[in-house]
């Protein structure tokens, strides 16, 4: 068996420094940067699964800890989301209650900090109804009509228009926009 002739311009996945590859299939430049490519491999796969445990952990403790009255400030501080720090600024400033056991042995109402993180209702949004535009002359304004109205660059007018996401139709060198959309946003400025 022969060795091929072939000479082809790769980049190196790991270390990215071009190298002449003698296959099609070689991914690296040299054996080094294969195993050390595996050995991160390797290490992202234990991240990830360090990270699993860490989350299996995390529940377990908020689980646990949904059904106290009363948290330690670790515990109210993985619950809540928030820092120690945040939990005794807090308490220093009594808008939460707690009460000191010994030393480490503080412990905070978990009705407080739940009174303070009370739950924001969000409107539902209305399903808006998307209207075909038509582009015919008396409906739509061009760039340059827009901003002779108005008073405003062509450029600030392109970018209110992106910025707004006004459907937009370019016939030629004119670019249409709706007159009824366009009136409502330069007018209320």
């Amino acid at each position: 068996m022969g060795f091929s002739n072939l000479r082809i311009p790769k980049l190196c996945e790991f270390c990215e420094k071009p190298f002449e590859a003698k296959t099609v299939t070689t991914r690296f430049c040299s054996k080094l940067c294969s195993e050390k490519s595996i050995k991160r491999q390797e290490r992202l796969v234990q991240e990830v699964e360090a990270k699993q445990v860490l989350l299996e952990k995390s529940i377990n403790k908020i689980a646990e800890i949904q059904t106290r009255p009363y948290l330690s400030v670790g515990e109210a501080a993985v619950f809540f989301g928030m820092s120690k720090d945040t939990i005794y600024r807090l308490i220093k400033s009594n808008r939460i209650s707690a009460h000191n056991f010994g030393e480490r042995l503080t412990r905070v109402c978990k009705s407080d900090l739940e009174s303070i993180f009370t739950a924001v209702k969000i409107a539902p949004e209305k399903e808006k109804i998307e209207e075909k535009q038509v582009f015919e002359i008396g409906t739509c304004y061009t760039i340059s009509e827009i901003s002779a109205k108005f008073h405003a660059d062509p450029g600030t007018v392109n970018s209110v228009i992106k910025r707004n996401k006004i459907p937009t139709k370019k016939v030629g060198s004119f670019v249409y926009a709706p007159k009824n959309l366009i009136d409502k946003i330069f007018d209320g400025k």
